[in-house]
């Protein structure tokens, strides 16, 4: 179970890292949305085109990357949204039996069918390498690319949260307990 655990934790601090940086990747987006705004209203006054549909594109990457990107780490750090009337009650065994639950029946297939079912779309893309229909956009291969990579980074911290919760119903690990929630 050890390396188990030592394998969730790699995978943890993978999706930690990479959520670290896509933090970075929000203070971009908003600084390139307030300039594709800015530069309409500048560039109207002044007679020049200060934004394009590039820019615009960019901004949408952005929010591709962001929301794509930090989905693992939502997950990690427990943060989905949830409509749970009953978890607040259970103890951490019984809450890692519904996660675990969860988990398996749930996020890994739903993962592994987008992962599936989307590779060929996106090798047809990276085939014809597309481009943005809007006159000078941006490639529309490489955006694509990160439903893959997103979805693999979901399945892998999928896989560290089944370990750890078999950990925690085997007393391997203890899971941290949060505020109101009753202990073992």
């Amino acid at each position: 179970m050890q390396i188990l655990l030592q394998i969730a934790f790699w995978i943890d601090t993978l999706n930690e890292y990479i959520g670290r940086l896509t933090y970075w990747l929000t203070l971009v987006m908003v600084g390139v949305g307030a300039w594709n705004v800015l530069g309409r209203y500048i560039g109207q006054g002044i007679g020049q085109n200060l934004s394009s549909n590039a820019l615009i594109e960019i901004q949408w990457y952005l929010f591709d990357l962001l929301f794509l990107f930090g989905a693992a780490y939502t997950l990690k750090h427990d943060e989905h949204v949830r409509v749970d009337l009953l978890q607040s009650r259970f103890t951490a065994k019984q809450k890692a039996v519904v996660d675990l639950l969860g988990t398996v029946l749930f996020l890994l297939p739903f993962c592994t069918a987008i992962v599936v079912y989307s590779w060929g779309a996106i090798a047809n893309s990276w085939e014809i390498r597309e481009m943005s229909p809007d006159p000078g956009g941006l490639p529309r291969y490489p955006i694509k690319s990160a439903i893959l990579v997103c979805f693999l980074l979901l399945i892998l911290q999928g896989i560290s949260q089944a370990i750890k919760n078999i950990a925690v119903l085997t007393g391997d690990w203890q899971a941290p307990v949060e505020p109101g929630q009753r202990e073992i």
